[in-house]
């Protein structure tokens, strides 16, 4: 790995912390003349400083699992090491769901394993779901190769489905119309329809060896009308499953694995039963039902039973939700406990009605995406492979710690599957971390297009309270401070051209710029932005352990510098241009603490090292450091934007 990238020792304290460590309370060492000794009083302060983190590490936990319980009210059960999911039932033996929906937003929604390939079915497709010949009616990637033969409809109660609609339904979760056919029950009809619903979904791809169990309070009674269906739930915790509303009733369908099948990973971390098929017709290691569990569902599930005791802890998670951008295991070169040169392939759907194409300012994926979809699928097999296992008393939280990343070629991601190939190069176990170096380069239809190299620290709550930042502890003052010139404007962020980010990639509110000013004299940008403890990115990042993606930080660097753009005239020498990623253009970060809901503000800046110019684009690019209240916590170098025009040569 680079240099830029070689653990440096500041990370975190470096010295091995007991696992409490108390303010001293006797009087600090005196020297003879009667002035303070200054190493105790540094060792007062640092003391000081670790008490207060392990305060904040304290009550940021609550503040989650506070959030957590007002967001689910359903507990979390004891899990069974049986592989099934058996545990995961209510007392009256029905599926345990949320009784009201949460609010639904793009970023929140459900995303379907796959997607039909039509809308409309009559009788005799209907009457393949009865028979279980899924592919045959939605497409091919609803091949299962044979995995999930009892998978099927009870049909004989249905004419014709229309509107079938993943995104639609009057809650935005799911919905189609059903025509009955003629003697049909409302209870058979209702049913059928929103076991066709639940197919259409993709529920039961995620798991080999299940079948279909369906609960409803509709009455046998004659049904004579059209039936219009609306997703009320669309999960896969505890098990896949829809819950709708059929008219005035409910109906809840269940993906329940039969009697003997194992659900979860066994003991080397892989599936005895894999169900589910990747893009190019291989079975997975484990697929998008075991990262669901692996970002806040049951750490057993995910990874195995030697994880099963993390259930309820702080531990080591993926994000969740819609910033969750992996979603299968293809394969893995390595074994349980052996990590140096383990390789693995895992996979990504990007769809084109994903959140982060609707809300970024750019014309194509934001960096956002591009740096979360390679990290994720980096981080997690490592931990996968027991990086923490030699110590499973210890609850380890993830943090990374810094990369590199090159854009190689513009392309368009929507609807398209990203494959990610990474490789472990190190290992390095510390006091109270472990640290582990990666590289990676992900592929379209075999086509490489992004790369680079990463650093990831698994840490324990001592060391995290130990946090020193970038400059050994030191309170280092911003460019705006040290300089405080006297010509500076302010620059409103939400002021901007035809395309701006909005909704959840709306990161920023004012810009402080100094014309000329910064370290390089082309121009200098800071930002003061309010956190809000409730905002969208702590719920997903991480469960139990809320913290600003280091990711979200540089994109509010480059939407700092997009903002600088536009409001420097530079759209102007374009036609019609859009925002890019620039190709070609590497961008390196350095990561040494964390941004939690309690720290009240981050502040940034950014320092514009110069404009560059070739036919149809215009590149702007910077280097930036990041605060949290005291301390510098990152470090940005290269940040680059791009304007181009549409059809513009390469640069």
């Amino acid at each position: 790995m680079s240099a830029v990238l070689e653990f440096d020792g500041e990370a975190f304290d470096p010295l091995a912390a007991p696992q409490q460590v108390p303010v001293p309370v006797t009087a600090p060492t005196t020297t003879a003349a009667g002035s303070v000794e200054p190493a105790a009083t540094l060792a007062r302060l640092r003391a000081g400083v670790v008490a207060a983190h392990a305060g904040a590490l304290t009550a940021q936990t609550a503040l989650a699992r506070r959030l957590l319980a007002g967001a689910s009210p359903t507990a979390p059960t004891p899990f069974r090491t049986s592989g099934t999911l058996a545990h995961l039932e209510t007392a009256n033996g029905t599926l345990a769901h949320n009784t009201v929906p949460p609010p639904s937003t793009r970023e929140a929604a459900f995303k379907p394993p796959a997607r039909p390939n039509r809308t409309d079915l009559d009788r005799p497709a209907l009457d393949a779901l009865a028979i279980g010949d899924i592919a045959a009616v939605f497409g091919p990637r609803y091949d299962q190769r044979g995995t999930n033969p009892e998978v099927r409809t009870h049909g004989g109660h249905l004419d014709a489905v229309a509107n079938l609609d993943l995104r639609g339904g009057a809650t935005g979760r799911g919905g189609l119309t059903a025509t009955p056919t003629p003697g049909a029950t409302l209870r058979g009809a209702a049913v059928e329809a929103v076991e066709v619903l639940a197919i259409a979904l993709g529920l039961p791809l995620v798991l080999a060896g299940t079948t279909l169990e369906s609960t409803s309070d509709a009455p046998e009674v004659p049904v004579h009308q059209e039936l219009t269906v609306d997703a009320l739930e669309v999960d896969l915790i505890p098990r896949p499953h829809v819950v709708a509303r059929v008219g005035a009733h409910e109906v809840t369908v269940t993906v329940r694995e039969l009697p003997g099948t194992a659900v979860g990973p066994d003991a080397t971390g892989r599936l005895a039963t894999p169900g589910r098929v990747c893009s190019q017709g291989e079975l997975a290691v484990l697929g998008e039902f075991h990262f669901t569990h692996m970002s806040r569902g049951e750490p057993g599930l995910a990874h195995g039973p030697q994880y099963a005791h993390l259930l309820g802890r702080r531990a080591t998670r993926l994000p969740s939700h819609g910033l969750q951008l992996v979603d299968r295991v293809v394969s893995i070169d390595g074994e349980r406990g052996a990590f140096t040169d383990a390789t693995y392939v895992t996979e990504y759907d990007a769809p084109a009605d994903a959140w982060y194409f609707h809300d970024t300012g750019n014309v194509d994926a934001p960096n956002v995406m591009l740096m979360e979809t390679s990290l994720q699928s980096a981080l997690l097999v490592g931990y996968h492979l027991g990086a923490t296992l030699s110590d499973p008393g210890q609850d380890y939280v993830l943090r990374n710690l810094g990369g590199t990343a090159t854009l190689r070629r513009e392309l368009d991601l929507r609807d398209r599957t990203i494959r990610q190939h990474s490789r472990i190069t190190a290992t390095t176990p510390m006091p109270g971390s472990i640290l582990q170096e990666f590289t990676y380069s992900l592929t379209v239809d075999g086509e490489p297009y992004y790369d680079g190299e990463s650093m990831f620290g698994f840490f324990t709550a001592t060391t995290m309270a130990n946090q020193t930042g970038l400059d050994g502890g030191r309170d280092v003052p911003s460019w705006l401070d040290r300089e405080d010139p006297t010509s500076r404007r302010t620059l409103d962020a939400a002021v901007r051209g035809p395309r701006r980010p909005v909704d959840h990639l709306a990161l920023l509110e004012r810009i402080t710029v100094v014309d000329g000013g910064g370290e390089h004299g082309q121009g200098y940008l800071h930002v003061a932005q309010p956190i809000d403890p409730g905002a969208w990115y702590f719920a997903r990042h991480f469960h139990l352990d809320p913290v600003i993606p280091g990711s979200l930080g540089v994109e509010q660097v480059l939407q700092a510098m997009q903002a600088w753009a536009l409001d420097a005239g530079l759209a102007d020498e374009l036609d019609a241009p859009d925002f890019v990623v620039p190709v070609g253009a590497t961008l390196t970060w350095r990561y040494r603490g964390q941004v939690v809901p309690t720290d009240g503000t981050v502040t940034f800046e950014v320092h514009l090292r110069g404009v560059e110019r070739r036919p149809g684009r215009i590149r702007v690019s910077a280097d930036a450091s990041l605060w949290k209240p005291g301390l510098r916590i990152y470090e940005i170098l290269n940040a680059t934007i791009e304007l181009r025009e549409a059809g513009a040569a390469p640069w």
